[in-house]
């Protein structure tokens, strides 16, 4: 016979050694409530400590480890950025691997001599903020990045644990300066931060970065509108114009008239995007599209412009340019032709008085509303960032209609200028710049009607004239047609317009008979040439301008047309 009594014993039963229990005997209904709270301990204590693991994988979860970010990020790769390209493919931008040195500072044996030997091969880091790096409790530091290869090879023969190099990538700009201020820069972080790089961002580029999408090598170019060799043309011009005539700065401008599409654009001083640091300096700023300037007589374009399309006057009609007073100011001229001129001689003489005449003729109310249709009150929309807000009076009285109409009182950007002279040229519609290929039939969608075609015909015989027989003659070019107008605005100095500084422009077109292209030069304070009466706009603007022309023609898919005679001499080749 089994004992039951001794097996129970054994199993730790508090009634297996009474008396009387046997075979059949079941334990006693005290036993479950007290094996029910073993067995809710037990669980308890398994919930608990799952529960602590759990809080502890969310956490780590949640708060990653500098180093952890480090190996992810290298895991994906470093960000790759679309190659940005000129009209015809070539390259402007693009992406080239560098090397980046970083520490994991739990891992440097010795502080110390690891900065003493690092700074062998990079002796222009702080040798204060190495050390803290290296001696610090992070898991991760960067030490420097864009390394060259043989600083990157030199610190791997220092052989020093936890040092390590990422490869990055960073843009390589191969025509250096040549068109700086359209494509911009990037950052340390291969963002862009300004010109069409910051475009390409602001379009959509950052978000496929932050989504992780742009790490790819198959990223299509961005094309841009500018020639690269009408850009170096405009480019060397600005440079040899600024030892020329020892000037400040100097801008240039290439647009087609027709699409709105920047063909070129240059403005010094400016800065080389390999070796951004000179990006920020003042003196390199973008003149052309974001800086704003008095215009000087270039605005009688517009005045000119104005009058014919409200009908006060016609190509030949006379009006009164005599000296007159209004609102205690004496409207006079810079060189007196006569008591009355021609609609087409105020343009080719530059009467002040004159356009002041024709812009009382239309009215003040009429003035403004015709500035802010041609965009030269507003600021421009177009890819590129930086693009200033023109300033006008905050409320137009009589005298300040009157100095507008010749160019004083309103500050503009060469660009709107530009563009707005591109509206009366072409036939009379704005259409809106852009620094991206825009075809024909695209450029008809966004233009609009800003003047009557008869207005832009008669514009197109006032140019012509004037760049044949007035101050646009030196940028008339044989074969090429160019009519224009020159601006010579004194600048303000001290609160009060100076006769020994001037901001010069010359706004150009051509062919005029059938215009496909504004050429617009500024020299900012010229001084006078040797051999020239002095440094109005005339001898220096216009002939940058020429010179533009006679270079670009032949990249513009423009060719000369000498008349009957040079018909004649071809043949006779």
């Amino acid at each position: 016979m089994i004992d039951f009594r001794r097996k129970l014993a054994f199993l730790g039963g508090k009634h297996a050694a009474q008396p009387g229990v046997g075979t059949g005997l079941r334990p006693r209904r005290a036993e479950a409530p007290r094996n029910k709270a073993r067995f809710l301990i037990a669980t308890g204590l398994f919930c608990s400590i799952y529960g602590v693991i759990g809080m502890r994988l969310l956490m780590w979860g949640a708060v990653a480890d500098t180093g952890d970010i480090y190996r992810a990020m290298a895991n994906n790769g470093p960000v790759t950025r679309p190659d940005l390209v000129d009209r015809n493919g070539e390259v402007l931008a693009t992406d080239i691997k560098t090397a980046s040195l970083f520490a994991e500072p739990r891992r440097i044996v010795d502080a110390d001599e690891a900065t003493e030997a690092l700074l062998t091969v990079l002796p222009d880091l702080n040798p204060k903020v190495l050390h803290d790096r290296l001696s610090s409790k992070a898991g991760f530091a960067w030490l420097k990045r864009e390394l060259t290869p043989r600083q990157q090879q030199e610190i791997l023969a220092l052989g020093i644990p936890g040092i390590g190099f990422r490869t990055e990538k960073r843009r390589f700009y191969p025509g250096g300066s040549t068109a700086s201020h359209i494509v911009g820069l990037t950052n340390i972080d291969n963002q862009g931060i300004a010109g069409m790089e910051k475009y390409v961002d602001d379009s959509g580029f950052r978000a496929l970065q932050a989504n992780g999408l742009a790490a790819g090598d198959d990223l299509k170019p961005v094309k841009l509108s500018i020639d690269l060799r009408v850009q170096h043309i405009v480019r060397d011009e600005l440079v040899s114009a600024m030892q020329k005539y020892r000037a400040v700065a100097a801008g240039g401008l290439v647009l087609d008239v027709n699409t709105g599409e920047v063909i070129a654009m240059a403005s010094l001083p400016d800065y080389d995007p390999n070796s951004p640091g000179d990006a920020l300096k003042k003196e390199n700023l973008n003149r052309f599209s974001a800086g704003t300037f008095e215009m000087g007589s270039t605005f009688k374009i517009f005045t000119t412009a104005m009058a014919l399309d409200f009908g006060k006057v016609s190509i030949n009609s006379m009006v009164d340019t005599r000296p007159f007073f209004v609102a205690g100011h004496t409207i006079k001229e810079f060189h007196n032709k006569g008591a009355a001129l021609s609609v087409t001689d105020i343009f080719k003489y530059s009467s002040n008085v004159g356009s002041a005449r024709e812009a009382d003729m239309v009215g003040l109310e009429n003035h403004q509303e015709f500035l802010t249709r041609l965009g030269l009150l507003t600021r421009l929309k177009t890819e590129l960032p930086e693009v200033a807000v023109p300033t006008q009076p905050r409320t137009w009285k009589k005298i300040n209609s009157m100095t507008i109409a010749f160019g004083h009182g309103v500050s503009t950007t060469p660009l709107n200028t530009a563009v707005a002279a591109a509206s009366i040229i072409n036939g009379g519609y704005y259409v809106p710049p852009t620094f991206l290929p825009r075809t024909q039939e695209e450029a008809d969608q966004v233009k609009h009607r800003v003047v009557r075609e008869q207005t832009a015909l008669d514009m197109r015989t006032i140019f012509r004239i004037n760049g044949e027989e007035g101050s646009g003659r030196a940028a008339n070019v044989a074969g090429y047609h160019v009519g224009g107008k020159t601006g010579t605005a004194e600048k303000v100095m001290n609160g009060r317009y100076s006769k020994d500084h001037r901001f010069n422009a010359y706004v150009g077109a051509f062919p005029i008979e059938k215009p496909r292209y504004i050429v617009m030069s500024i020299v900012d304070d010229p001084q006078v040439e040797q051999g020239k009466p002095n440094a109005q706009a005339g001898w220096n603007a216009a002939p940058i301008v020429g010179n533009i022309v006679r270079r670009a023609a032949t990249f513009l898919n423009v060719k000369p047309d000498f008349g009957d005679g040079g018909k004649q001499l071809l043949v006779s080749y």
